[in-house]
């Protein structure tokens, strides 16, 4: 347990770098019936390491927000992006063709990209879109920053609580508040595949 205590930095967070990170994993463990240390020990954490996550007391490693999001049963992949600012310079990853993690979900499969860097504002992902009718979503989804999304290949459909629905094909771009609830369904034969880039804010 030592070692993975070691996963997170003993540093308090801006109050708007952590607190939604904070919020989801504490609303999402209360949801489950859970007490801190029941999801720990699902998790692989320290309780007192969990407490200080949901208190925006300490910066929680990609790997154990990784293990708290299988955990508790959280599917979003918006889970992940963790703003930071920092005088870090000259930092990169690469993610090779095919070798992101994945992260499936009922209505999306998900290519998580350059998952190593822990600390970063841009979430990029790739997603191949499942979904075949918007009744298969049981809510708006939903979360802080903003999103960019490029359809790679097929067509789909954007559905938003403000817009009427987008029909967008391979070559389409569009850019959005992702606070304002929104899901996508494919409409070609094939599903839809889209570049998802989440920027918290």
């Amino acid at each position: 347990m030592a070692d993975l205590e070691k996963e997170t930095q003993a540093m308090p967070l801006d109050a708007e770098d952590g607190l939604a990170l904070a919020q989801f994993i504490r609303e999402a463990r209360r949801k489950k019936g859970w007490t801190l240390e029941e999801t720990g020990k699902a998790a692989g954490i320290g309780r007192s390491t969990l407490s200080k996550i949901e208190n925006n007391q300490t910066r929680p490693s990609f790997d154990i927000v990784r293990r708290l999001s299988q955990a508790l049963d959280i599917s979003t992949p918006q889970l992940f992006v963790q703003s930071a600012r920092n005088d870090i310079s000259g930092r990169r990853d690469v993610t090779l063709k095919g070798q992101g993690e994945t992260r499936e979900t009922s209505t999306y499969v998900h290519e998580l990209l350059c998952g190593e860097l822990v600390s970063k504002s841009m979430f990029p992902y790739i997603s191949t879109i499942k979904s075949r009718d918007v009744s298969e979503f049981e809510t708006w989804i939903r979360h802080a920053g903003e999103e960019f999304m490029f359809v790679l290949s097929g067509t789909l459909t954007f559905f938003s609580e403000h817009y009427r629905p987008l029909d967008m094909q391979a070559g389409d771009s569009i850019y959005y508040d992702s606070g304002m609830g929104h899901g996508c369904v494919s409409t070609s034969e094939e599903d839809a595949v889209v570049l998802w880039v989440s920027l918290a804010t």
